[in-house]
């Protein structure tokens, strides 16, 4: 009886253990491909980040740490020496090795997507491998930021991606799974675009084994749906919990929340070029010029915007008025930026006397599926702006509508959120303010073709500069003049809540990136 008695709890206890071990997390928007190298979004980023591991890491406040890279430094003024991990093994059991990282480098510009993944490794001239964990990245000119921009270079297996590792071939290659081969902490399973990306465990990750053996990543885009599937038990954790629902959730008790400080900031792009598509005159009527280029136009917009409303209703407390890029405290923040006031009657006198007393219309552009409270922000904007004689058409849209034509700068004004992941301003202004300029690999997120000499002369001046004080200085100017011209307009900073099942999860801190990494999530007790 005895020996009954302790086979049926030994069963019970594997039955339990069994249901434990796998975590189902519903997310809002999943990847646009498992190659890590296509997008740079931040939907991409918190998928493939569960495969593949970033050359360096970023903690939850994101500080840089090692991460396949235990260390590195400059070691004259164009060269970087990365020293790299020892006793890392990829997925099929392969060594992780320096041909690697050469390998994921010089794949990136034959495979990039529209929201393109050069960014970070735009400064990069040449790999030379050392040994088998030792590479020297010889960089055009000097790089003081060179490990931030490797926070997001995901590291593929050489021999595994091999054959896809061009346009026509990695998408095909990497969501079959045949090069889905990382050296993250799950194994790639299956994937179905909008659905179910499955993983497993690998037993043989560097930083140990994960709490789960099995994962699957949901794609649930409807915040409703999401929360009611958390309800349901159809999922054990959701992100980008709405404001609203935040609010109903805190007082139940099979539910456990967590709130997070976000890296993302809502901002307002506004068209320079001298002729935009999508400005008109009341009634639907051509514009002899485009009213976006005037100052004066902009700062009315700027000042039709009431960041506290915004924030205490549309986001129902879950943020904070924004007025620079990126949030305070990062590096290249200013401090000297004051508060942006909200003054409607300043707006339209400032219309006026730009030769809009009666304002105009336009259509503005945002995503309603890819960050908290998105397209709301959006509505709320286009009725500020009605408030000061601008018509606005409020476009909400599919993440993957929207991104496709912002990169054919098919739009005159556009909200979008931009997360500063690297921790410091030369990603935000080197990707937004800097004008597009391939000879330097800057302003490839510069959709709105903004172009300030000072802002370039400053942004090449600080990426060349290695001591700290100097650099900061330089971006911290950057960014005053870059929110003086008001061609990007900074509206909020978003807050970010997830929410789980209580008998399932037990712990998780929030990550400022906002990525969902089951990883580091544990388990009920």
């Amino acid at each position: 009886m005895r020996l009954s008695f302790a086979v049926l709890v030994a069963g019970v206890l594997a039955t339990t253990a069994a249901g434990a071990q796998t975590l189902t997390i519903g997310v809002r928007g999943g990847p646009d491909s498992m190659d890590p190298h296509y997008s740079a979004l931040g939907p991409q980023s918190d998928a493939v980040k569960n495969i593949f591991d970033p050359l360096v890491w970023t903690g939850d406040d994101l500080q840089l740490e090692p991460g396949l890279a235990t260390s590195w430094e400059p070691i004259d003024d164009d060269t970087w020496e990365f020293k790299l991990r020892e006793n890392v093994k990829f997925h099929d059991g392969s060594d992780f090795t320096a041909e690697d990282v050469k390998f994921s480098i010089e794949r990136i510009p034959n495979v990039a997507g529209p929201t393109t993944t050069e960014v970070y490794v735009r400064r990069v001239a040449e790999v030379e491998i050392v040994d088998d964990h030792t590479i020297h990245i010889h960089t055009n000119g000097p790089a003081a930021t060179l490990p931030y921009d490797f926070v997001r270079l995901f590291i593929v297996s050489a021999d595994a991606a091999a054959d896809y590792s061009t346009t026509e071939t990695a998408n095909e290659g990497f969501n079959s799974g045949k090069a889905t081969v990382g050296t993250g902490p799950f194994k790639f399973v299956s994937w179905e675009p909008k659905g179910d990306l499955v993983l497993e465990r690998f037993e043989d990750y560097w930083r140990g084994a994960a709490p789960w053996e099995k994962v699957v990543r949901r794609e649930i885009s409807d915040d409703a749906s999401r929360l009611a599937a958390l309800k349901a038990g159809d999922v054990d954790i959701i992100n980008y919990v709405s404001s609203a629902d935040y609010l109903a959730l805190e007082g139940d008790p099979d539910i456990e929340t967590f709130i997070g400080d976000s890296v993302y900031v809502m901002n307002l792009q506004l068209d320079q070029r001298d002729s935009t598509p999508k400005v008109y005159a009341k009634g639907g009527g051509a514009l002899d010029k485009n009213p976006l280029q005037d100052k004066k136009v902009r700062e009315a917009l700027d000042l039709a915007i009431d960041r506290e409303t915004m924030v205490e209703i549309v986001l129902e407390g879950l943020g904070s008025p924004a007025k620079q890029l990126m949030p305070e405290g990062f590096f290249g923040s200013s401090d000297k930026i004051e508060d942006k006031p909200y003054d409607p009657e300043k707006a339209k006198e400032l219309l006026a006397e730009a030769g809009y007393p009666d304002g105009f219309a336009m259509d503005l552009f945002c995503t309603n599926d890819r960050l908290p409270g998105d397209g709301a922000i959006c509505e709320g904007l286009g009725q500020m702006f009605a408030q000061i004689g601008i018509d606005t058409n409020v476009n909400a849209i599919s993440k993957s509508v929207y991104f496709p034509a912002s990169a054919r700068q098919e739009y005159s004004a556009f909200m979008n959120g931009w997360g500063t992941l690297t921790g410091e301003a030369s990603y935000t202004l080197g990707s937004l303010a800097h004008s597009p300029n391939e000879e330097v690999k800057m302003g490839a997120f510069n959709r709105i073709i903004y172009n300030n000499p000072k802002v370039d002369e400053l942004m090449q001046a600080g990426s060349k500069e290695l001591d700290e004080d100097k650099r900061r200085a330089f971006y911290e100017e950057a960014m005053e003049i870059t929110v003086e011209d008001r061609a990007y307009i900074p509206v909020v900073v978003l807050q970010t809540v997830w929410a789980a099942r209580a008998d399932k999860v037990g712990e998780m801190t929030p990550r400022a990136d906002e990525e969902t990494l089951a990883y580091f999530i544990q388990p009920k007790e």
